[in-house]
């Protein structure tokens, strides 16, 4: 396959005039233009090819939840992020009993690895239930536990290789022994949090290396009592996911975290709850009904649940916050890939890399989503 008359996102993440070669699953490289037409060549009249969105933090959308515990969930949420420019996502679990967790993770797991007409699950995100209960939002009190290393493992031998990031809320008796043996498996990721700066930080020094969704779900920045942000900031590993729906963050605290942050600690995610792509109306996440209107999720007494944004959206928006073009999508294209450690072969163009890849026209929109050589996206036209 030959992507004519195109600007590239190449490895370095700059934008340049050429014809992009794919070759079965894998990119060949960029080529000249002014090579002989070729069968197989797409005009693509001047759009935008950018590396395939990754999705780490994802609980459903179209109609369906992840936690629906049904492969056509699965597939209908896959589909979905097809035709927003997301090549690989992690399907994100709720704090739910833990029979309903194994049933959950079983589903995802039969699912990895198959062609599913859309979007590759590339492991799961456990969100719950080693959180806290004092900032658990929408997650269900009732099945919170603390940290339990023993029961996290079994879980992992289950589903070997399945679970690649895991929550944690550092102040919760067992966190850090749970940090320390969880991070030697997968990443270990701050959330639903109540942790002061130096609890936060000795979990960062015991191998946490993630936060989820930052500033949500934890204590505001203090001059006084910096909290777990400042500690994410402060420290120089620690990667960020960042909601950037207009709703979660103001632009202003955006532009500021990525500031802070850098090019390569940033990663957009949508944490985009059914309701996403669905009409206004009652939806129901995590056994709990939630409203949603413009674009805004509320439960019980207006507190938000999740959101119903996409990663193109969200990209959108961080270019009209005026974040650098670069930074943008390396928050959602390489940046998640080196959190999954799939930075080797994915996130970025580059010659032997899976040929995943998003093309937008002028106006942002998903003209085609490629997976590993593969259009598994078209818009119409």
């Amino acid at each position: 396959m030959l992507l004519a008359n195109a600007l590239v996102c190449d490895e370095n993440f700059r934008m340049i005039d050429s014809a992009l070669r794919i070759e079965k699953d894998r990119i060949a490289g960029l080529v000249s233009e002014d090579i002989p037409a070729a069968d197989d060549r797409i005009n693509l009249n001047g759009c935008m090819i950018l590396p395939g969105f990754i999705d780490i933090h994802i609980h459903g959308a179209a109609g369906a939840d992840i936690c629906d515990g049904t492969p056509e969930a699965i597939r209908t949420v896959s589909h979905f992020l097809s035709t927003r420019g997301v090549t690989r996502f992690c399907p994100t679990t709720m704090t739910t009993s833990a029979l309903d967790l194994e049933h959950i993770l079983s589903n995802i797991a039969s699912c990895m690895n198959k062609e599913i007409n859309g979007a590759m699950i590339q492991g799961i995100h456990l969100e719950g239930p080693f959180l806290s209960a004092e900032k658990c939002g929408i997650q269900n009190e009732k099945f919170i536990k603390n940290p339990d290393i023993s029961y996290f493992k079994r879980l992992n031998d289950t589903f070997p290789g399945a679970i690649r990031i895991v929550d944690v809320a550092p102040e919760k008796e067992g966190a850090m022994e749970f940090v320390e043996e969880a991070s030697k498996i997968c990443s270990v990721s701050m959330s639903h949090t109540s942790a002061d700066y130096t609890m936060a930080t000795d979990a960062i020094r015991r191998g946490l290396s993630h936060a989820s969704h930052l500033f949500n779900a934890m204590p505001p920045l203090n001059h006084r009592n910096p909290g777990a942000v400042m500690a994410v900031f402060d420290s120089e590993k620690v990667t960020a996911e960042l909601i950037c729906d207009g709703i979660h963050i103001h632009p202003a605290i955006v532009r500021m975290a990525f500031s802070l942050l850098g090019r390569d600690r940033t990663i957009v995610v949508s944490d985009s709850m059914r309701a996403a792509g669905m009409p206004d109306g009652e939806y129901f996440l995590g056994g709990k009904k939630v409203l949603v209107y413009d674009k805004r999720t509320s439960y019980a007494n207006g507190r938000l649940a999740g959101s119903v944004s996409n990663l193109l959206e969200e990209f959108g928006n961080l270019i009209r916050y005026g974040i650098p073009f670069d930074h943008a999508v390396r928050s959602v294209t390489i940046n998640p890939a080196r959190r999954l450690k799939i930075d080797s072969v994915t996130g970025s163009i580059e010659k032997g890399k899976f040929a995943d890849l998003t093309v937008l026209d002028k106006n942002m929109n998903v003209r085609m989503t490629i997976l590993m050589g593969k259009i598994i996206y078209r818009a119409p036209e």
